[in-house]
């Protein structure tokens, strides 16, 4: 039996399936990873990017933070493709629980998907810092410099920067999703950033799934391995 063909036998018999994605699911929309020979650590800047990432920096730099932020984390033209259109038709039919993402896109809501949690985040949400107001990614994207809000404060990003902590509200939600999981789905992550990669040691089931196009340090782990694109895999999966 093919890998695609044993994966759907695994979805079609279950309606407690929980996914946990990485950056490979939205690399697949044109959104660069940091990782890969093209993504972000192999390119050139003034600062290493998890310096430009990092909150002092934010703080310090906040103009030069916003200018980074902008061009290489801002992707207004990304679409949701194959893969976050099939988990949130999935989550429709009763049959998938929650997404659990890395990203930072919202591409999964904008598939259809609900229940999505956002352990790094959102570009979508900013808030200033001193009135707490709520702004958009394209309010950001149009701005110049340093967006501030009509109060005068500076706005702040969503996003988990380097140095800061992940939210312990997601974090707990999705070790509660995982460990309750008859079915964990891992897709488009090496699963080497922590903490959230460690996220999955809380699944206590038998039918892990990994699908990613390298190799992972939880290979022997899973139940079904698939070393293919996450989006033509998922693709090919039938709820009928």
């Amino acid at each position: 039996m093919l890998p695609v063909e044993q994966l759907q036998e695994i979805i079609s018999a279950s309606n407690n399936i929980v996914f946990f994605g990485g950056a490979g699911v939205s690399t697949e929309s044109g959104i660069p990873d940091f990782r890969s020979v093209d993504g972000l650590y192999n390119q050139r800047y003034k600062y290493p990017p998890e310096v430009m990432l990092s909150y002092t920096f934010y703080r310090e730099h906040t103009a030069e933070f916003y200018d980074f932020y902008r061009e290489k984390l801002l992707c207004p033209t990304a679409k949701p493709n194959a893969a976050h259109f099939k988990l949130a038709e999935l989550e429709a039919a009763g049959k998938l629980k929650a997404v659990i993402t890395q990203n930072i896109d919202g591409l999964h809501q904008m598939a259809g998907s609900k229940t999505v949690l956002e352990l790094h985040g959102s570009v979508k949400r900013n808030y200033c810092q001193s009135c707490q107001a709520f702004y958009d990614d394209a309010f950001i994207l149009q701005s110049t410099g340093v967006p501030t809000c009509e109060c005068g404060g500076v706005i702040k990003p969503d996003v988990v920067l380097y140095e800061e902590g992940l939210s312990q509200e997601t974090m707990q939600r999705s070790m509660e999703f995982i460990a309750k999981a008859d079915v964990l789905i891992v897709g488009g992550t090496s699963l080497v950033v922590y903490p959230a990669a460690g996220m999955i040691d809380y699944y206590r089931g038998r039918q892990l799934v990994l699908i990613n196009r390298g190799a992972t340090h939880s290979d022997k782990k899973a139940k079904l391995l698939i070393q293919e694109s996450i989006g033509e895999v998922l693709g090919r999966i039938s709820l009928a």
